[in-house]
């Protein structure tokens, strides 16, 4: 009995150690838990260290190879020429290439339109030596006949229908006409794909200028909504102003993605567009 009851002597302090530690860790739970949802209920964005970012840095998560640009230099600069970019989309273009192409086969066929009247010309050449018995039946030697019919014959042979003479220059002009109508259809081609790839590099050069005035805005925007925190944690503002703070700031920074995101589409646009990858069209 002596024994137990100075185990129980011993337990009591313990336990009430552990009952004191267990309630603060209660207290300071509550409290993390308090304060990190007031920082969601005042502005729906958790405190964090906030710093000034480059153009480059923020729009860091976008593909590759986009990187290889400097964002916050103007990307007109870091670009080739528009010149040399239609250069190369005219080279690699399937539109253009298939105009091209139904412009050749229609300038073959408006060469050939034009020599099928040699169809109609031909020649012949023959040897022959020996007793033309079919024609002479003489075995004399002042046989004449049998001596025209041996030895080298050519001959040419020219036969020319009306269908020729009256058709056929219509047929020429056909083809003609057929031939210039498809080099036109290119030249089209060649024309809208400049218009669209002109369309395409201001997209870009204006999604540049929207995404860095974005920014900007943003970063004003984060700096307001932490001296609305520390203004209101002080007292100086209601908690109405602060959320208003905060809600400037979420809009902010959803227009900062949108413009990040029309950028980054506008890159590789142009990039499908030329048929080269983006890098081969950084200026070096």
């Amino acid at each position: 009995m002596i024994v137990l009851r100075h185990l129980d002597s011993m337990k009591t302090p313990i336990a009430n150690r552990f009952s004191h530690l267990t309630l603060r860790f209660v207290w300071v739970l509550a409290l993390w838990i308090a304060g990190y949802g007031v920082s969601y209920g005042q502005g729906g964005t958790p405190q964090r260290a906030s710093t000034t970012k480059p153009l480059a840095a923020t729009v860091a998560s976008g593909p590759v190879d986009s990187l290889t640009f400097d964002f916050n230099q103007d990307i007109s600069v870091q670009l080739i020429s528009f010149d040399e970019m239609y250069k190369i989309a005219l080279a690699y273009s399937p539109a253009v290439k298939f105009e091209s192409a139904l412009a050749t086969a229609q300038q073959a066929a408006y060469q050939l339109s034009k020599m099928q009247l040699l169809n109609n010309v031909g020649g012949f050449a023959n040897y022959s030596m020996g007793n033309q018995a079919i024609l002479s039946t003489g075995t004399s030697a002042n046989d004449q006949l049998g001596q025209i019919s041996n030895g080298y014959r050519v001959g040419f042979n020219l036969s020319v229908s009306i269908h020729d003479i009256f058709a056929r220059p219509q047929e020429i002009k056909l083809a003609r006409a057929t031939f210039e109508a498809n080099a036109e259809r290119k030249r089209t081609a060649e024309i809208q794909l400049k218009r669209d790839l002109f369309n395409l590099y201001q997209d870009l050069l204006l999604s540049q200028r929207v995404l860095q005035i974005r920014l900007r805005d943003d970063q004003s925007s984060l700096a307001a909504y932490r001296i609305a925190e520390v203004e209101m944690q002080k007292g100086k503002i209601t908690p109405e102003a602060a959320a208003n703070n905060s809600s400037r700031y979420a809009e902010s920074r959803t227009t900062v993605e949108q413009a990040k995101t029309q950028f980054i589409k506008n890159i590789y646009a142009l990039e499908l567009f030329v048929g080269v990858p983006i890098r081969q069209l950084k200026r070096i």
